[in-house]
């Protein structure tokens, strides 16, 4: 029988359960690419459709980065803004850039276990035009848009895959 969803394994020692579903969603990640990336090493920059699945690793790291700075109420760095523009350049293999993306997560799950549950409806504001949320919203969108992208990356595999 197949182990269970990351969201169904149980509560996570150590994390505020309204912190926990971005461990789920991090984790569901991790696991989903690594299934469904097998075999498809030397197409990562190939275009389908005008995206790469490079684009879309590249772009889970960087995002998660970048929302993770603004949810500690933090503003993004040169090294950060730089990153972002070079998101698209084709640069890496499918082991570096999954390598990456996994040294990413586990740097952002070590930052959120430092979120103390009183500030979760503080007020946050994101990029330069300083939009509102709050801590919570941050957490709610680095789940739902790194599925988002996820869900983008396992499509393009399973294309190259048919190609």
């Amino acid at each position: 029988m197949p182990e269970p969803e990351p969201w169904l394994r149980g509560p996570i020692p150590g994390v505020h359960p309204l912190v926990m579903p971005v461990f789920f969603s991090f984790a569901q990640v991790r696991e989903d690419l690594k299934h469904y990336t097998a075999g498809v090493d030397d197409q990562v920059w190939v275009p389908v459709h005008g995206a790469s699945l490079g684009f879309h690793l590249k772009h889970m790291a960087g995002s998660v980065d970048r929302l993770t700075t603004y949810l500690l109420g933090g503003q993004l760095s040169s090294v950060q803004l730089d990153f972002l523009r070079r998101e698209g350049e084709q640069t890496g293999d499918l082991a570096e850039l999954l390598h990456a993306l996994d040294s990413q997560l586990t740097e952002t799950e070590a930052r959120l276990r430092q979120i103390h549950p009183n500030t979760l409806y503080e007020g946050r504001s994101v990029g330069r035009r300083a939009l509102p949320t709050t801590v919570i919203g941050l957490l709610v969108h680095l789940c739902e848009h790194t599925q988002r992208h996820l869900g983008q990356a396992i499509t393009l595999a399973k294309m190259l895959r048919q190609q």
